[in-house]
């Protein structure tokens, strides 16, 4: 008989999460397991890729009417005379609007969101919250199951977060997976009591998927003779930080290289990254181009990926650039060194952004260098399909 198998997350919009969700649902042996997955929010640029077998669950409606704006939620609590949800949404917008972190927002104002979900009818043998905060604590608080898994994606203290309060909810998992080693040992660090309940599993990325991807279509912008193309994938988010990005961009533009640096993603800094750029006056330099479904011939097209983070946990988009063997700069975030080793294939460079523009420059102008970081890459083992395995021992536990 096949296990029912829930999968919980916020949405399948661009980011690193989303997409290792929809890597692993594309490697589940349908013939073992049937898959729920409940989204808060059913918009998103990874929906089309959602595996036929995958049953995604409806929202009920009185989290519908939470989600609108607070008037008009308001209004329609009111008027089905459910007047304990107005008073916890008129709360929920005051906590998102405090001077909090965001993180930390999140968190204290689950419960009032909470108040707008029912629990779940169907009794699982298997829960996944596959996101740290609200796709755990739905996970926890509204879902019956014989057995419950948290997923952090992330370097657990740059986030913010209020370790006094996930710890309940930790207390509450049977197991806690994370995407390397370095997240690995800060979970168990920070939560001493649940370290045995820690857990390494990779994120799944597939070589013959994103090679023949990479294929599929041409980029807007195709490559000139003058260029020097650089890429950065990721949410345009403080984490990213492709401030310093813009920075380092602006150091190289006045050496007189012609940079056309791009992103993709979107997210909350965009005006912020605009009035910077416009600033510098790298309109015809940097490119916030948006999200990407298919992003892997914009990395088959650059020179150059550069990940000019302040924190990651595991970077999907670093092990993709390395799967196309693009030469590859990240900062010293603290899990780089989990997926590049310096010099050998990928350089390491302070969170500076003159560092950043001299190891790009060193990228450009030492052919050697390239060529034998992208020797070193197409020696790899890059494929990480037989992580699937790993969840599978888990289940069986």
């Amino acid at each position: 008989m096949k296990e029912n198998i829930l999968f919980v997350m916020p949405s399948l919009s661009a980011g690193g999460g989303e997409k290792s969700l929809v890597n692993l649902l594309s490697q589940i042996d349908y013939n073992r397991f049937n898959i729920d997955l409940f989204l808060f929010n059913h918009n998103g640029i990874f929906m089309e890729y959602l595996p036929s077998e995958v049953n995604v669950l409806s929202l009920p409606d009185t989290y519908t009417d939470f989600t609108l704006p607070l008037h008009k939620s308001i209004a329609k609590f009111i008027m089905k005379r459910k007047f304990n949800l107005v008073l916890s949404r008129i709360t929920y917008t005051k906590m998102n609007r405090s001077s909090k972190s965001t993180s930390i927002n999140e968190q204290y104002s689950w419960k009032y969101m909470a108040q707008s979900l029912e629990k779940l009818e169907k009794k699982y043998d298997i829960a996944i919250g596959f996101l740290e905060k609200t796709s755990t604590y739905f996970c926890v608080d509204k879902v019956e199951a014989n057995k419950k898994i948290g997923w952090v994606h992330i370097d657990y203290d740059k986030l913010g977060m209020d370790p006094q309060y996930d710890l309940p909810y930790f207390k509450k998992l049977d197991n806690i997976i994370t995407v390397s080693e370095e997240c690995s040992n800060i979970l168990k660090e920070r939560f001493p009591s649940e370290g045995e309940k820690v857990q390494v599993i990779y994120n799944i990325v597939s070589p013959t998927t994103i090679t023949k991807m990479a294929k599929m279509e041409k980029v807007d912008n195709p490559q000139k003779n003058n260029e020097v193309n650089i890429l950065s994938i990721g949410r345009l988010h403080y984490q990213k930080g492709f401030d310093r990005a813009i920075k380092a961009c602006k150091i190289m533009v006045d050496k007189g290289y012609n940079i056309q640096w791009r992103i993709i993603g979107e997210g909350e800094e965009r005006q912020k990254l605009m009035t910077l750029i416009n600033e510098y006056n790298l309109k015809d330099h940097f490119h916030l181009i948006g999200l990407k479904s298919n992003p892997y011939p914009y990395i088959k097209n650059a020179e150059v990926y550069a990940q000019t983070s302040n924190f990651e946990g595991k970077s999907i988009a670093i092990d993709e650039a390395k799967i196309l063997q693009k030469p590859i700069l990240v900062t010293n975030f603290s899990t780089a060194k989990d997926q590049i080793q310096h010099g050998k294939n990928g350089l390491i460079v302070e969170m500076d952004p003159s560092a950043i523009a001299d190891g790009i420059e060193n990228l450009i102008i030492d052919k050697d260098l390239r060529k034998k970081l992208t020797t070193n890459l197409a020696n790899e083992k890059l494929g990480t399909e037989a992580e699937i395995n790993k969840l599978y021992e888990l289940f069986a536990r």
